[in-house]
C-alpha cells in the first residue's frame, strides 16, 4: 500500500528553512553591528610622528591664533594634552572626539578658541593601546568615556580652573559623551560648567545600533528586522564592553534634570544617525540654550554654515565666559 505524504511536510520544511536563513541573517548582522560599536573598523591611529607634527603646528599658531605651549598631565590613568596659550586665557575648552577618532583628529578644533587654553585626550587610551599592539579597550558608547571626561574636569579644577570657566566641545559620539558627563557633573551639586557646544549626539547605544542597520536609506525589511538586529547587536556590544545599555541613554540620564550649563546645539535636521527629535529634546533640558538647525547630516554642519559655524562657537564661548 502506498502511503500518501502529508501536505504539511511540504509546507513546514520550506518554512523552517526560511526561518533558519532569517535567523542566520539577523545574528550575522547583529554580530557585525556589535563589532562596529565596540571596535570601529575604520579607525586607525596616526603614527606618533604625525601626531607630534600636528601638535607642533598648532602650538605655533598664526592667522589670529596666538598658539601656545603643550604640556601633559595625568587624570587618573589618562594622559591629557594641554595647550597653554601664549597670552592669558579666559578659561579652557575640553575637546571631546567622536566615534572612530582620537585626540589627533579633534585637535585642530582648538583654533576656534584663540583666547582659551585647550585640553584633549583619547578615551580609554585606545590610540596608544593600538600603537603598542596590546589589548585594545572596547568603545562603550559613552558609558565609560563619560566617566573619564568627568575625571578630567575634576583634574582641571584641581589645576585652578573654576567650573564656570571650563567648556566642553563634542560632535557625534563626543556630543553624547559630553552630555552624559555633564549630567554626572551637575548631579554632584557643585555648579554648572562654563558651557557646552555639541552636535549630532547618538540617543543611545540601542538606537545608534538600529540606525547603523538602517543606513543612509530605507529598505523594505528595515521596518521588521532593524529593531531586532539593533537590540541584539547593542546587547552584544554591551556584553563585550562590560556596560549596561541604559548608561548610554541620553533620555534616561537627563530626564527630570534642568541643566544649568549654557548650551549651543547644532542640529542636523536630516540626520539618520543622531535623531533630530532627540537633539531637540535634550536641548530643551537646558535652562539656557541656543539651537542652530542645518539641513544636513551631523558632522557636516560646519561645511554648510561655513564661517558662520566658527562665529557661532566663538560668540557663544565669549558671551558665556565674559559673565563669569
Amino acid at each position: 500500500m502506498r502511503v500518501l505524504k502529508s501536505p504539511a511536510r511540504f509546507i513546514l520544511g520550506p518554512a523552517f528553512l526560511a526561518l533558519a536563513v532569517l535567523g542566520v541573517f539577523v545574528v550575522s548582522r547583529a554580530r557585525s553591528v556589535a563589532r562596529e560599536l565596540t571596535d570601529p573598523p575604520f579607525y586607525h591611529p596616526q603614527p606618533r610622528e604625525r601626531v607630534d607634527a600636528t601638535y607642533r603646528d598648532l602650538a605655533r599658531g598664526g592667522a589670529g591664533d596666538p598658539g601656545g605651549a603643550w604640556e601633559t598631565f595625568q587624570a587618573g590613568p589618562r594622559e591629557v594634552w594641554f595647550l597653554r596659550r601664549a597670552q592669558p586665557s579666559r578659561g579652557v575648552v575640553l575637546m571631546l572626539h567622536g566615534f572612530g577618532d582620537d585626540r589627533w583628529g579633534t585637535s585642530p578644533a582648538l583654533r576656534m578658541f584663540p583666547d582659551l587654553d585647550a585640553a584633549i585626550f583619547t578615551y580609554l587610551g585606545r590610540d596608544d593601546a593600538m600603537r603598542a599592539g596590546g589589548p585594545v579597550p572596547p568603545v562603550t558608547l559613552g558609558a565609560r568615556e563619560s566617566r573619564e571626561v568627568a575625571m578630567v574636569v575634576h583634574a582641571l579644577e584641581a589645576r585652578g580652573y573654576p567650573r564656570g570657566r571650563i567648556l566642553l566641545l563634542g560632535r557625534s559620539l563626543g556630543a553624547s559623551v559630553g552630555l552624559l558627563a555633564l549630567a554626572q557633573l551637575e548631579k554632584e551639586g557643585r555648579g554648572p560648567l562654563g558651557g557646552i557646544i555639541w552636535e549630532g549626539a547618538p540617543a543611545s547605544s540601542r538606537d545608534f545600533a538600529e540606525r547603523l542597520v538602517r543606513g543612509p536609506e530605507d529598505r523594505f525589511w528595515h521596518r521588521f528586522l532593524a529593531p531586532a538586529i539593533g537590540s541584539l547587536g547593542s546587547a552584544w556590544a554591551a556584553a563585550r564592553g562590560g556596560y549596561a545599555r541604559d548608561e548610554t541613554d541620553l533620555r534616561r540620564r537627563i530626564d527630570g534634570m534642568r541643566l544649568g550649563t549654557p548650551s549651543l546645539c547644532f542640529i542636523a535636521s536630516q540626520d539618520r544617525l543622531a535623531p533630530p527629535a532627540v537633539q531637540r529634546w535634550v536641548a530643551s533640558r537646558f535652562v539656557e540654550n541656543r539651537t542652530v538647525e542645518v539641513p544636513t547630516w551631523h558632522l557636516h554642519c560646519s561645511e554648510i554654515l561655513g564661517s558662520r559655524y566658527g562665529d557661532e562657537v566663538r560668540d557663544a564661548a565669549r558671551a558665556w565666559l565674559i559673565r563669569r
